[in-house]
């Protein structure tokens, strides 16, 4: 059954974290549009230097999560950064789990659940810089490659990305799950 995902990402997003999710849903036949708060391209960080410019499927003035089937949200330390204070960006994301849409969010990714009031009681991981933020926001934190609550996929770096590829592809299959109001 084809499925279409939506990648939130914007400017500084860890390249390895949009790239290899987008092409692992498209080995599944499926469609993934990166979504952004503008149009155009948004310039990847790739380690330690800005990477290559991705092109802009749509705005998020363009789209929104009935559109969807599942949503990825790509880490980098400046893209959730700058998400996390978009308030459409936050209502894209809480419409996905009022929804109970499959949720996938790597490295410093689950920072826009925290603005999105997201992720109290929830089973999670991320990148270490976070561990705190995430707690502090009542996630139930754990170092693990990857930890899965409910829909919500988590991940803590690069390194994880086979884990993480795996398992989102496996909750999106799995369909909708229990919705989360907020």
């Amino acid at each position: 059954m084809s499925k279409k995902i939506a990648i939130l990402a914007t400017h500084g997003f860890e390249e390895s974290e949009l790239k290899s999710p987008k092409e692992h849903l498209e080995q599944q036949g499926w469609t993934a549009h990166i979504i952004s708060p503008k149009a155009g391209t948004i310039k990847a960080w790739a380690e330690k230097n800005w990477g290559k410019e991705y092109d802009v499927d749509f705005t998020l003035d363009e789209v929104s999560a009935s559109d969807y089937d599942a949503l990825v949200l790509p880490g980098g330390v400046i893209n959730p950064d700058q998400l996390r204070v978009n308030e459409k960006a936050i209502q894209f994301v809480k419409d996905f789990f009022t929804a109970g849409k499959p949720v996938a969010a790597i490295c410093h990714g689950p920072q826009t659940l925290i603005d999105a009031d997201l992720v109290n009681g929830r089973k999670m991981t991320s990148v270490k810089n976070i561990k705190h933020d995430l707690i502090n926001a009542g996630a139930i934190w754990e170092d693990s490659e990857v930890v899965t609550d409910k829909g919500l996929v988590t991940s803590r770096t690069p390194e994880d990305l086979p884990a993480f590829n795996k398992k989102m592809v496996e909750e999106i299959r799995e369909g909708k799950h229990e919705p989360v109001s907020r």
